[in-house]
């Protein structure tokens, strides 16, 4: 029997709350921005013109399927997945056969992980849709006949337009343990800590990454409506959204902040 979401996520939460340490810190890496292009394979997944997971190891969900995301979502191998902490994350990806690949870079942003992909050489599996773009016009079904291909990636910033950090409260959610999904993080896209400070509180309560880009906390009870603060994993950058998930919260409902990183490395 396999057991619902909402358990599993809050079972992970308990363990990290019981075995990690609340003293622990980011340590970021402050040069992000990489202007070399850099070695690796791609291959593609899922439908030929199609958005590739169906939510993902990152737990995004259906988000993959509509804009921002669809069509840009890729899975990566553990060297940029991170053990979830790379979600978020974007990468420009170009392909080097002149003869069928496009000069153009395709933008991904890695949404899911490939279990099955090189643990030792960086390999980006994408969407039919994204591997598709890196072809001339008229060459994208060749271009993904040859199943693995070489490429070459960068860093880029994530770029949402109009769209400001959202915070996802995941299933299951109640007063004593809440879990967040982050959304829509331009610039470096990925999360290094986050913490929530309770109404009417100073303190600022660290929250343990469970798994892709989802947060817990256990305690009780959590009294709203609670500021997030978050730290990117890549360079140590801060932003804090007060009282962005009301009083009133419910599971599965999405509360969007009034503030976004700027979208740059």
């Amino acid at each position: 029997m396999q057991l619902p979401p909402a358990i599993i996520l809050a079972t992970l939460c308990i363990v990290l709350q019981l075995t990690t340490s609340s003293s622990a810190s980011v340590i970021p890496n402050r040069h992000v921005s990489n202007a070399h292009w850099l070695p690796a394979v791609a291959t593609w997944y899922g439908s030929a013109n199609g958005d590739g997971s169906d939510g993902g190891a990152c737990g995004y969900g259906t988000l993959v399927d509509v804009k921002p995301f669809h069509a840009r979502v890729g899975a990566v191998n553990p060297i940029l997945f991170k053990n979830g902490e790379g979600c978020g994350a974007c990468y420009k990806v170009r392909c080097l056969d002149r003869s069928i690949c496009s000069r153009r870079a395709v933008t991904v942003i890695v949404t899911d992980e490939c279990p099955g992909c090189s643990k030792t050489n960086t390999h980006f599996d994408l969407s039919g849709a994204a591997f598709g773009r890196l072809a001339i016009s008229g060459e994208s079904g060749p271009l993904r006949n040859r199943g693995l291909i070489p490429v070459i990636y960068r860093r880029t910033a994530c770029k949402y337009r109009r769209q400001n950090i959202a915070f996802h409260v995941n299933e299951g959610s109640t007063d004593f343990w809440l879990s967040l999904l982050v959304e829509f993080e331009e610039g470096e896209g990925d999360i290094g800590s986050m913490h929530i400070r309770q109404a009417g509180a100073r303190e600022w309560l660290e929250m343990k990454h469970v798994w892709g880009a989802n947060w817990c906390i256990i305690g009780g009870p959590l009294k709203g409506p609670f500021s997030v603060k978050i730290t990117t994993l890549s360079a140590g950058r801060t932003l804090s959204a007060t009282d962005v998930v009301p009083r009133n919260w419910v599971p599965k409902a999405t509360y969007t902040s009034r503030l976004n990183f700027s979208p740059v490395l």
